[in-house]
């Protein structure tokens, strides 16, 4: 059940007016918000004279107010149920946190709704619940118009009730089993005496929580004697919440936390070879727990400014359940950024560097979160941002054997169809990248396919010959030459991971085959989209759980990929 703070356990009434405070990200418009919320946008518009003026001017990471009924449900507890209609890539989770910007949950979805989570078919109308409150006369009569306030990480108790102008125990009165400083929940503060114009200043600037920025024009190459990364801020100038290099814009970083060396020292006990759980091309990684929380914190050189901002921009601007959770970061000395600890390592290591073996299913569903991670930054910020470095050693897996996307050094801020100098990893990157340094998101979906080719023979993107003077061989060219054949799932099982042991139905394997043989396509024209890989792999989920071959070749949308249609 969700957790929430004042809901009544029973009701007899409800009220005309509610609002909900909806977080705007990348992607958000309001004819979407207008549609998900069942109103229409002069409703929006409404209640928000001083933030949204016209459809076109949308502002980021701000909040608007959406007004609904607060209703008593069953004799209850106040809420509103909201109607959605569920589409293909849609989960439980991903309506909650993106389409209704946690104002639910996927457990408060899920009790009202009757379709098995895993099993919701596209164009369902679901029921989506947003508890409310209209205010509690033993507290104060004062009060009737109350706001569902989604709590972000970052706020505290004191941030909210500043940016509301209310009493701190006021708030608390009306929260008193909210923990303000876990970073998720909900609140409900009153509303009753403000203008339409003023129902909240919080809208706009509760939640830009900190920070920083240096950067790399106004860094310089540090020698091993250098006394301190901060003296690299000497020249910086400090701009609302971020900081100016010369000759850069600021950048202000949202929601990270910013931790002292001194912290990150005591919890990887002085980055102790014991606490080190990996190592890339731009720093170490060690294990630690910050403040109750598993953290895998990257210790990177000076040197590595570019990737450090890259990656900070990214994870600070894009918040995704398949991408990679940033926490916090550090500029003392070296860089620093803390990210969410996954527990089971890459899939890389999964693949090439342990006997046991993925089922061919946990296979699928690695490869479905992924590419629904790289499907929102290329299809749901603002600008689009192209990953650049996908390999199956950038992919995380967690504790329950579900992918998100890592590692966001490489990534490219820049417009698409932008040239960039070479960058990457030898045997994922595309002729066009090579030849041209063209980026776009078809850079990703090319090296994506050869993760699918992974997937399927547990063989390294570049194959080292044996005993053989052919020298090293690609993937790609390997599954081509398998894929021309006549009888191609022939020579296609001579390839499949030996360690699956036959368990899996080879017609599976062999459209993820054709869909991987399409994404590492020459032609960038001719490669799906990551959308349409999302959709082809959820099909093919779908028909793999249930092994049922003669339904999965009648399904078109798989087929038509496939086929190029």
């Amino acid at each position: 059940m969700i957790s929430t703070p004042f809901v009544q356990s029973t009701c007899r009434r409800g009220c005309d007016l509610a609002f909900g405070l909806y977080y705007i990200e990348p992607g958000n418009d309001v004819a979407s918000i207008s549609r998900f919320m069942n109103t229409i946008p002069s409703n929006i518009f409404k209640y928000n004279p001083n933030t949204i003026r016209n459809e076109d001017n949308l502002t980021y990471y701000t909040r608007i107010n959406l007004p609904f009924s607060c209703d008593c449900i069953d004799g209850e507890f106040l809420a509103h149920v909201f109607t959605y209609d569920f589409e293909s890539v849609d989960t439980y989770e991903s309506v909650a946190q993106q389409r209704y910007a946690n104002l639910t949950t996927e457990d408060w979805i899920q009790r009202f709704n009757v379709y098995n989570p895993d099993r919701v078919p596209d164009g369902a109308n679901i029921n989506v619940t947003v508890n409310c409150s209209c205010g509690d006369g033993s507290i104060s009569k004062d009060y009737g118009l109350f706001v569902t306030y989604p709590l972000r990480p970052g706020e505290t108790l004191d941030s909210v009730s500043s940016a509301a102008n209310l009493s701190s125990d006021l708030i608390r009165s009306y929260n008193p089993d909210v923990n303000f400083t876990q970073g998720s929940g909900l609140v409900y503060i009153p509303a009753r005496g403000l203008s339409v114009g003023a129902i909240f200043g919080i809208t706009i600037g509760v939640v830009v929580v900190v920070v920083i920025l240096f950067l790399a024009g106004c860094l310089v190459y540090i020698n091993k004697n250098a006394e301190s990364g901060s003296a690299m801020l000497r020249n910086a100038q400090v701009v609302q919440g971020g900081v100016r290099a010369a000759g850069l814009t600021s950048m202000t970083v949202n929601i990270s936390m910013e931790f002292s060396y001194e912290e990150l020292s005591a919890a990887t006990n002085d980055f102790s070879l014991a606490n080190k759980i990996g190592q890339g091309g731009f720093g170490s990684v060690y294990y630690a727990e910050l403040k109750g929380e598993k953290t895998a914190i990257k210790k990177m050189d000076m040197k590595a400014s570019r990737q450090f901002l890259a990656e900070l921009k990214v994870l600070t601007h894009t918040h995704h359940l398949n991408l990679v959770r940033l926490i916090g970061y550090c500029v003392e000395g070296s860089l620093f950024l803390v990210y969410e600890y996954i527990e089971n390592g890459n899939l890389s290591q999964h693949l090439h560097g342990s006997e046991r073996a993925f089922p061919w299913s946990t296979r699928i569903q690695v490869a479905l979160d992924a590419a629904k991670g790289l499907e929102y930054i290329h299809e749901h910020t603002v600008p689009v941002y192209v990953h650049c470095d996908i390999k199956s050693a950038n992919i995380l897996i967690d504790k329950n054997l579900h992918g998100k996307v890592a590692d966001f050094g490489l990534t490219r801020l820049t417009k698409v169809g932008s040239k960039s100098h070479l960058m990457g990893t030898f045997g994922y990157m595309p002729p066009e990248y090579v030849r041209l340094g063209k980026v776009s998101p078809l850079v990703d979906v090319y090296a994506f396919g050869v993760v699918l080719y992974e997937l399927i023979s547990a063989k390294q993107a570049i194959i080292r010959a044996n005993d053989s003077d052919d020298g090293p061989k690609s993937l790609i060219d390997l599954f081509d030459e398998v894929l021309s054949q006549v009888d191609s799932k022939d020579d296609l099982m001579k390839v499949i991971d030996p360690r699956l042991g036959g368990d899996y139905p080879l017609d599976s394997v062999h459209k993820m085959a054709q869909l991987a043989k399409a994404c590492t396509h020459e032609d960038p024209r001719l490669r799906p989209s990551m959308r349409h890989v999302v959709v082809a792999l959820m099909t093919l989920s779908s028909f793999t759980e249930d092994w049922n071959i003669s339904s999965f070749y009648e399904n078109k949308t798989l087929v038509s990929l496939m086929s190029g249609k």
